[in-house]
């Protein structure tokens, strides 16, 4: 029920298309004022970015709020070269999904897997990643299990870890895959304009 509460959102929000550089970008408007701008790849439809704009109580237009995609350089443009170096140092969380899973990519982690550990909070709806030598610590919830009112599964959660980078994968439950493949139906009844002729509003 949930899922179509959602997909019934979806639907009747307005909605408008932009076909540019590879990626079919598309804007939501919802009746509560409410913007959501998705950008998929043309060619696969995988979901590159998503992101959330909510007005203020006095009614101004809130900033962008990335939920997947990665995240721009936050003001590398007026940083130093000292201090561009000392903030790629840190830890980069962004999430990146693939057709069947949500994925999490959080760089810059240099400790070996065991250090890690990967858990589902099912108290506080999240995720919780943690590591042994206590140098890092991270909760984050997965905002389309809430929507769709899903529960989380302990046994749909996997990582791995390489190149210093901690990769946390949750196999997307069917009824996800399902209303995503709806989705992607309901899109291809937007019309869709082309290269410069407008923008959808994701600026």
């Amino acid at each position: 029920m949930a899922v179509t509460g959602w997909m019934e959102s979806l639907r009747t929000a307005q909605k408008t298309a932009l076909l540019q550089d590879g990626r079919r970008k598309v804007h939501y408007l919802f009746p509560d004022g409410k913007e959501m701008a998705e950008e998929y790849d043309e060619k696969t439809s995988e979901l590159l970015v998503r992101k959330w704009r909510v007005k203020s109580a006095l009614g101004a237009m809130g900033q962008w709020q990335l939920e997947v995609g990665e995240p721009a350089p936050l003001g590398a443009g007026n940083l130093g070269p000292e201090l561009i170096k000392e903030s790629n140092a840190n830890p980069i969380f962004m999430r990146k999904d693939t057709k069947k899973s949500f994925q999490w990519r959080i760089r810059n982690l240099p400790y070996p897997k065991d250090v890690y550990s990967v858990c589902v909070d099912q108290k506080e709806r999240c995720i919780i990643v943690k590591t042994t030598n206590k140098k890092y610590y991270k909760k984050f919830s997965i905002p389309d299990l809430d929507r769709h009112q899903l529960p989380l599964d302990d046994a749909l959660l996997s990582f791995a870890h390489a190149n210093c980078t901690l990769i946390i994968s949750y196999q997307k439950p069917k009824e996800v895959v399902v209303a995503e493949s709806e989705l992607q139906k309901e899109l291809k009844k937007v019309k869709t304009a082309h290269g410069n002729d407008g923008d959808c509003k994701t600026q």
